[in-house]
């Protein structure tokens, strides 16, 4: 796989051109360069997706747990045989470093070995019933076929997350992969179609976003919808599935506030936040955003921030020693030149960076904003880029309130050597996730999203499985 392939739909087990041939420019972000293309599907490719996916369905939740759970490892030992072209892929098409890119795909292998052991612990229970001839049951079924939709910035990750628990609980899937980055989403679908999994269990389409997600989602056959997304997009969504009852989880966005306590050690904060921070060109949703630093520690902070910042190698994900790539796209790009002009005019100082980087590829500077005034866009809308904002803070309840003051609640990160200091954050934080003294350590173990405007449900943890299963009451008499 040294070269960049067409990508096709996989409908019923079998590799597809859209009906009518139609096809979507792929688009190498580091060069600006066509690199391929992928198939859009039409209304008849989504109906025979649909189709597909309840046969599937209709085999899949009769299939054992253990039988599921096979098929799944297999998958998983399939994409870690295969991570270092699928890696290259994506980089190709996403841009983000092609350390990045490997470790994103193993990842999610192991994303799924976990959600297929979690098969085997789809639990009922027996219920003690009042009526002695009496037996009651609670049981869990899968809740039918799911469509889900799912961004370019980790296009395998997003995609496990939300498979693993599908397959886990026996429901099939039917995805909306995004066509910026349409390659990588394919090859890990295909580990799953080469590891035996039953025809119509999975599909992948691409196309129109809005044209898609208006007809899947109302569609009968969905049963249930899970989305990862921006929040005014996921709110719309959210609406359309409520319309038909049905099924929603929500992973939305973020804008992560980090408090950087008076005894905090800088050393660490720095070196775990800017990690974080310039991961991925900062577009991932749990992206630390929101420095809040004690006015004590803040000189120190942002001094060595911006050494770490200058020391990032900005290139192509491909080339050795590259460790921070370019923007998805050029729309990112004319984000974030807004968004630095316009703290800027609110009296912000561009501590480093702050421009584009050459005139081929979508590639900007790691920036430092410092002194950054509340009404400045980047307090207050979630940037998506390598783009960081600090200001200082004088006691700890002026740093939670700030903290949250917007209406998103993903993510929150906090460095402090108190124990009193972490069980108020704890506590007292609007997040669905918290990290301590450390980056960002989802797990497949752990609860994945968000409160407030940040989404519902979880996409991690026994809690991802329980919202695509039903659950059934039975009461047996005189058997």
């Amino acid at each position: 796989m040294n070269g960049y392939p067409d990508t096709l739909l996989l409908i019923d087990n079998e590799w597809r051109e859209a009906r009518g041939g139609a096809r979507i420019d792929v688009v190498n972000p580091a060069t600006g360069q066509k690199i391929g293309q992928v198939a859009s599907a039409s209304r008849e490719d989504l109906d025979a997706a649909l189709a597909a996916a309840q046969r599937g369905f209709e085999t899949w939740r009769d299939t054992s747990a253990h039988e599921r759970c096979a098929v799944m490892r297999k998958a998983a030992v399939l994409l870690r045989e295969r991570a270092d072209d699928v890696a290259r892929l994506l980089t190709q098409e996403q841009g983000k470093p092609l350390a990045e890119a490997r470790g994103e795909v193993l990842a999610g292998a192991d994303i799924i070995d976990w959600f297929a052991n979690e098969a085997l612990r789809v639990y009922g229970r027996i219920v003690p019933s009042r009526n002695p001839a009496a037996q009651q049951l609670v049981i869990k079924e899968p809740v039918g076929p799911v469509a889900a939709f799912t961004p370019w910035n980790f296009p395998v990750n997003q995609i496990v997350r939300k498979l693993g628990a599908a397959l886990a609980t026996g429901c099939s899937f039917l995805v909306k992969a995004p066509e910026e980055t349409p390659a990588s989403p394919a090859a890990l679908l295909n580990c799953f179609v080469d590891a035996g999994i039953p025809k119509g269990v999975l599909g992948l389409v691409f196309g129109s976003p809005a044209e898609i997600s208006s007809y899947l989602i109302p569609h009968p056959i969905i049963r249930k919808v899970t989305f990862t997304g921006s929040t005014p997009v996921g709110k719309e969504l959210a609406a359309l599935a409520g319309r038909h009852m049905k099924r929603v989880t929500m992973e939305l966005g973020g804008h992560a506030p980090v408090i950087v306590a008076e005894d905090a050690d800088v050393e660490l904060a720095v070196k775990a936040s800017g990690g974080a921070k310039f991961r991925n060109a900062g577009q991932v949703c749990i992206s630390p955003t929101r420095f809040l630093v004690h006015k004590n520690v803040k000189a120190a902070f942002e001094q060595a921030f911006v050494a770490h910042a200058e020391k990032l190698k900005l290139g192509d994900g491909l080339t050795e020693g590259t460790t921070l790539g370019p923007l998805a796209n050029d729309r990112r790009l004319a984000a974030m030149d807004k968004i630095v002009k316009n703290a800027a005019e609110k009296g912000a100082r561009v501590a480093t960076g702050g421009q584009r980087v050459g005139s081929a590829g979508n590639f900007f500077a790691p920036t430092i904003l410092t002194d950054v005034p509340l009404e400045a866009d980047i307090f207050n809308e979630e940037p998506f880029g390598p783009i960081a904002a600090i200001r200082s803070f004088e006691n700890l309840d002026e740093a939670i309130r700030e903290a949250n003051r917007l209406p998103f609640g993903l993510a929150a990160y906090g460095f402090t050597r108190s124990i009193k200091t972490v069980h108020e954050l704890s506590r007292r934080l609007e997040v669905g996730m918290l990290w301590v003294n450390q980056p960002a350590t989802p797990s497949a173990e752990l609860p994945f999203g968000g409160v407030k405007d940040s989404g519902y449900g979880s996409e991690g943890g026994p809690e991802a499985l329980e919202a695509y299963l039903v659950t059934k009451a039975v009461s047996v008499v005189g058997v």
